[in-house]
């Protein structure tokens, strides 16, 4: 450990004239995870995940798809809920599931795609039942997913099913589960379907662009990790207490997509920070130990 943090401190500090190294390029150098005690250290899009697990490739319900970006990792809680819920997809008529983007070894930023999925609590799950699970990695890279929506992003379209809707339904019951994003189309179609007597679930199923061929689990801070931040508003809070099949739902097919068509002027100024701009001075000070750790 000693060596990794002499070099790691060396990776810190910048040289005279030099930016600081970004956080990114320093986690996503990572191939394995740290030899710590499980922790979620920050929030999910801004942290870092201490003593991750791998999720196995291929399991008797699961495969693990984009092998190559070595992202198939989280906190043991986030991969027993996964194995958990591809048992239970046999429940609803798949034979398992395709899992896409979980964290990478340590957490932290990413170099492309996800701001969030940075302290192992985050994970995709295709929207495509697996035709078989005996895919060889090449097939993992190549194999695309479907979409659930229809392209003017206000319907479901014909690859939406009851067993989607099942699916979905096991997941944010879990009692582990904060929320699942999920494509406007495929909440306002879960919505209309539900019945009147089983609706508490539909809190935790919520609107977000972008997710019409796989939804986002993201759970709860487990027991244990005192430095796991919370996610605000909660989505009680965000449905009023309700089920989220209001008003605020419908803005994702009328003003949002108003305003792709016709974007507002952005405010003039420096363009706002994100996770790939991120130094380990962004980051809370114990993901410096996460990456120093053997």
């Amino acid at each position: 450990m000693i060596g990794r943090l002499l070099v790691l401190c060396l990776l810190f500090l910048p040289s005279p004239g030099s930016a600081a190294p970004l956080a990114k390029d320093l986690f996503g150098a990572e191939k394995a995870a740290s030899q710590q005690r499980p922790q979620a250290i920050g929030s999910y899009a801004k942290g870092c995940g201490a003593g991750l697990v791998q999720l196995p490739e291929t399991g008797p319900t699961w495969q693990a798809m984009r092998l190559s970006r070595n992202r198939n990792w989280g906190q043991p809680a986030l991969v027993q809920f996964l194995i958990e819920l591809s048992a239970a997809a046999r429940q609803v008529g798949w034979a398992g599931l395709y899992i896409g983007d979980m964290s990478q070894p340590r957490g932290g930023p990413m170099r492309s795609g996800h701001e969030s999925h940075q302290i192992g609590l985050d994970a995709d799950v295709w929207m495509l039942p697996p035709a078989r699970l005996n895919l060889s990695r090449a097939e993992r890279e190549s194999l695309s997913s479907i979409s659930v929506r229809t392209d003017d992003q206000k319907r479901v379209n014909g690859n939406w099913t009851r067993a989607h809707h099942l699916l979905l339904r096991a997941a944010a019951s879990d009692p582990r589960v904060d929320r699942i994003f999920v494509a406007a189309a495929v909440k306002i179609e879960m919505c209309r379907t539900a019945t009147p007597a089983d609706r508490a679930w539909l809190q935790k199923i919520r609107p977000l662009y972008g997710h019409n061929t796989h939804f986002h689990v993201r759970l709860k801070c487990p027991p244990g990790s005192r430095r796991c931040e919370t996610q605000t508003p909660t989505v009680a809070d965000l449905s009023k207490g309700g089920d989220g099949c209001d008003e605020t739902l419908t803005w994702w097919v009328t003003t949002y997509l108003d305003e792709l068509k016709n974007p507002p002027k952005k405010p003039k100024g420096p363009r706002k920070r994100g996770p790939r701009d991120y130094t380990m001075a962004d980051l809370p000070r114990q993901c410096a130990g996460v990456l120093a750790s053997d």
